[in-house]
């Protein structure tokens, strides 16, 4: 029986700076061994740990999609683990263990537009979603694939060069936009995320939110979303929380009734309602 507490080496095959402050990168990892490889499955929606020897481990949602040759994570720079991570290059190994928790609904999510609404450095696992929904054998179950996007300025957006790719598709509406702008030229919109939201206007009839952002856009969000007609069984967060097992054993992340690490991360809105008043 597996060690669900031992980590698979993996190595560092590709590491890109994502924004100009410099303090988030992307780091794409390969196995070291076939055999984790091959036994490697999973959804968008759910996390790994990784690892490094001496300086800690600790969670971060998986930001590649299950057909990417390469395992992807985007990490900000906030503390001793983090800091290791970022001062690695090509070449060295990390150990990871997972992956953990659940993912976003994709049988519920067939035969019905999708939209996607994320801000900030929150947009890894869905990023992995649009990745996954746009594969031509997924694609045609899915109707209108609406994505909206925002970060403070340009220069913290992720995923630049996909971002790119992904505004000349015609089967994907992606909606780009920052807080502000302070003088600087800027092709798309200008504003918060929720009022771009309301601005756009998707209608929640046969559609399903995906939701994943800092804890304010969240607040400011829910609402437009009922304005604009989804129920909360079709509002669907991913959420954050002091996680260090991953299997629902530790208590650390524990809200409630509920884990966020075994019974999330991914929950829909009905299902926080009747979570604890902070969440």
């Amino acid at each position: 029986m597996n060690n669900p507490y031992l980590p698979v080496p993996m190595r560092i095959e590709k590491v890109v700076i994502e924004n100009d402050a410099r303090d988030l990168k992307t780091f794409d990892l390969a196995f070291v061994n076939e055999s984790d490889w091959q036994n490697f499955k999973f959804l968008p929606g759910q996390f790994a740990f990784l690892s490094i020897p001496g300086a800690g481990e600790a969670p971060f949602g998986i930001a590649s999609a299950p057909h990417e040759p390469l395992v992807k994570f985007t990490v900000k720079r906030v503390g001793v683990f983090t800091t290791a991570l970022h001062e690695l290059e090509p070449g060295a190994t990390v150990g990871m263990r997972g992956p953990w928790g659940n993912f976003y609904p994709f049988e519920l999510m067939q035969g019905k537009d999708v939209v996607i609404v994320s801000g900030g450095f929150s947009f890894t696992t869905l990023r992995a979603t649009i990745a996954h929904l746009l594969l031509p054998e997924n694609r045609k179950n899915y109707g209108r694939i609406l994505a909206i996007y925002g970060a403070r300025s340009p220069g913290e957006l992720l995923y630049k060069e996909e971002l790119k790719e992904w505004e000349k598709r015609s089967d994907l509406e992606l909606v780009l936009c920052v807080d502000r702008l302070n003088g600087a030229s800027w092709p798309q919109r200008e504003g918060l995320v929720p009022n771009v939201l309301k601005a756009v206007a998707p209608k929640g009839e046969n559609a399903i939110a995906l939701v994943c952002g800092p804890p304010v856009m969240l607040r400011y969000t829910h609402p437009v979303l009922e304005e604009l007609g989804f129920a909360p069984e079709n509002v669907f967060l991913s959420l954050e929380n002091r996680m260090k097992c991953g299997i629902g054993k530790c208590g650390h992340c524990n809200v409630g009734p509920k884990y966020v690490c075994k019974d999330g991360p991914v929950f829909s809105y009905a299902q926080l309602l009747k979570l604890p008043p902070e969440y």
